[in-house]
């Protein structure tokens, strides 16, 4: 609702190795009974990027309602993030996936580098201490490599990724799922 700020974090226990993916979003209002006000018409907005870029890849992230963006002024809006948990891959050499029969891999984000110094503790400590190694083009190169494939490899090596931050000991990280090979668009047919 209006001026509120969300916290989305999973358990630790059951969100061992899983990231959030976002899925869906809406700032504006779908129904006139959530966080109901004086302005309360249905009115869909541009789904706002918040959600993606606070969220996508990460156990927990903090969601604030965009300010700057007013896509239906003087009417009550909330911002609507729907999420999914996925597990993630990292520590690897070579990522190598594949999905089920009839299903093909589809890639949500990707990253080269280091994002804490838990994850893959194989280096030094000192090789360990920047988390803010993010690789750019690693979510394209892991996308065009792997979208819409059975099954992809990918090597974990700065040759390939390039090195965001030298000195430091990088992993790939990959939020993926495997999804049905057809897709279904509703249409009349006569």
């Amino acid at each position: 609702c209006l001026f509120q700020t969300t916290f989305i974090s999973m358990n630790s226990s059951s969100g061992e190795g899983q990231v959030i993916v976002v899925s869906w979003a809406n700032y504006g209002r779908r129904d006139t009974t959530t966080c109901p006000g004086q302005y309360t018409i249905h009115i869909f907005a541009d789904s706002p990027l918040t959600c993606v870029h606070r969220c996508n890849g990460k156990n927990s992230c903090t969601v604030e309602e965009p300010s700057s963006v007013d896509p239906c002024v003087n009417i009550y809006k909330y911002l609507e993030c729907n999420f999914n948990l996925i597990e993630l891959q990292t520590c690897l050499q070579f990522m190598n996936s594949s999905s089920g029969e009839g299903q093909v891999i589809v890639v949500y984000w990707a990253n080269y580098g280091r994002r804490d110094n838990t994850t893959c503790p194989d280096g030094n400590t000192a090789q360990l201490q920047n988390v803010t190694c993010l690789s750019p083009g690693s979510p394209e190169y892991v996308t065009n490599r792997c979208n819409w494939q059975n099954s992809c490899t990918v090597e974990a090596k700065t040759s390939v990724f390039g090195d965001p931050c030298g000195g430091t000991y990088k992993y790939l990280e990959v939020v993926y799922d495997c999804q049905s090979k057809t897709l279904h668009v509703g249409a009349a047919v006569r």
